[in-house]
């Protein structure tokens, strides 16, 4: 297991002049609005731990005022903490001198914010390039590289072009491009689209998923938008009030919400449509056997023990090589039927047309093909009803 990429323990963050009376009342249970009332201090952050892992997009949520672009400027030091810690890669970046602070956020980590804050009298290449030219990298090696970051946002053809004969959500994709460049180990990306129209908004987190299925960076992604952070977050860390009230993934927090203001969130959005193959499978549903030249009878019998109608036959890297199940009389066959496997990120709408085309259940695989559980109609029916309840 790869150790986490950021991990933050216990950081708090105190606007004012006595920011230990703060913390005080607060380690007392007093709320934010208490302390500010009593002290006129103002509660960034109180209390926050938590880890992201690498390869991840973590998204960070709350409304406005719940603390979650402060916790960002934490991360990365542009707000200096008032208590706890911030390690990037074992490193506590609230201990780091300056100097070093300024190294670590041109190499390893990149910020995206709303507003595009492109350079409107340079072109795409040279703004896209910006980053590599602050890092000190020379003009053919930078504009390479930004070139090739272009292309993959799907700008190259724009490269010569200013800032101000692009549309808005091509200026986003340069200020992406222009974040990418450096190739950071960390993005941080702060209300990135929110300023773009839903369509446009849409196209840019397809991009985003789309580069991160290749690259597999980390990425800490600030929103206010429940339905962004459902499709684009590995795991979701939901803020009020300057604390962290809950962190799961998309489907934890759907399938329960901490309280009732993580479950406001979801007012009015049918959440199924959020659900994938691995929120739908089952991982011990149908019985697995070992692939064989010869597939023996009895092997079959015993795997099927009595009560099971199929078993899925995988080879040594867990792939799947096909299914056996009961014969006519309702003795075991060793016959190998082919079955379509579903990518685990595969999502509900194919899921379902699947599923119901099928006899049997269908195997659920990783990425790299691995088998990792399977799906038939009855569990596909009762998540469904579960999540549809509220809103048919």
């Amino acid at each position: 297991m790869n150790s986490p990429k950021v991990v933050v323990e216990g950081l708090c963050k105190v606007f004012g002049t006595s920011p230990k009376q703060a913390i005080d009342m607060l380690a007392g249970g007093a709320t934010k609005e208490e302390v500010f009332a009593r002290t006129g201090q103002i509660v960034g952050v109180h209390n926050v731990s938590f880890e992201v892992k690498e390869g991840e997009i973590f998204v960070l949520m709350g409304l406005s005022g719940s603390g979650k672009s402060t916790l960002i400027r934490l991360i990365n030091r542009l707000v200096e903490p008032t208590a706890g810690k911030v390690l990037i890669d074992g490193r506590d970046v609230a201990s780091v001198p300056r100097s070093e602070l300024t190294a670590l956020r041109r190499k390893d980590m990149s910020m995206v914010f709303q507003s595009f804050a492109l350079m409107p009298q340079r072109t795409v290449l040279s703004n896209a390039a910006f980053g590599l030219e602050v890092a000190g990298v020379g003009r053919k090696d930078r504009e390479r590289r930004a070139m090739s970051v272009l292309e993959q946002v799907g700008l190259a053809p724009f490269a010569q072009k200013l800032p101000a004969q692009l549309s808005g959500g091509m200026q986003q994709r340069v200020g992406l491009a222009r974040a990418l460049a450096v190739n950071p180990s960390l993005m941080i990306m702060d209300e990135a689209f929110s300023a773009l129209d839903p369509l446009k908004r849409k196209e840019m987190q397809n991009v985003l998923l789309e580069l991160q299925r290749e690259q597999r960076r980390t990425i800490l992604f600030v929103s206010h938008d429940l339905e962004e952070a459902m499709r684009i977050g590995t795991r979701i860390a939901i803020m009020e009030g300057g604390r962290v009230v809950q962190i799961g993934t998309p489907q934890e927090i759907i399938t329960n919400p901490a309280d009732d203001y993580v479950q406001a969130f979801f007012d009015g959005i049918d959440t199924s449509r959020y659900l994938t193959a691995g929120d739908l499978m089952q991982t011990d549903a149908v019985p697995l056997m070992k692939h064989s030249a010869q597939i023996d009878a009895s092997a079959v019998a015993a795997t099927l023990n009595g009560h099971a109608d199929y078993a899925f036959v995988l080879d040594s890297e867990r792939r799947i090589r096909g299914f056996v199940s009961r014969d006519a009389t309702g003795g075991a066959s060793t016959l190998l039927n082919q079955v379509e496997c579903i990518h685990r990120t595969t999502p509900l709408d194919d899921v379902v047309s699947r599923v119901v085309a099928s006899r049997a259940p269908l195997p659920v695989v990783e990425a790299d093909g691995s088998y990792c559980g399977s799906v038939n109609k009855t569990n596909v029916l009762k998540v469904l009803t579960r999540h549809r309840g509220s809103h048919v």
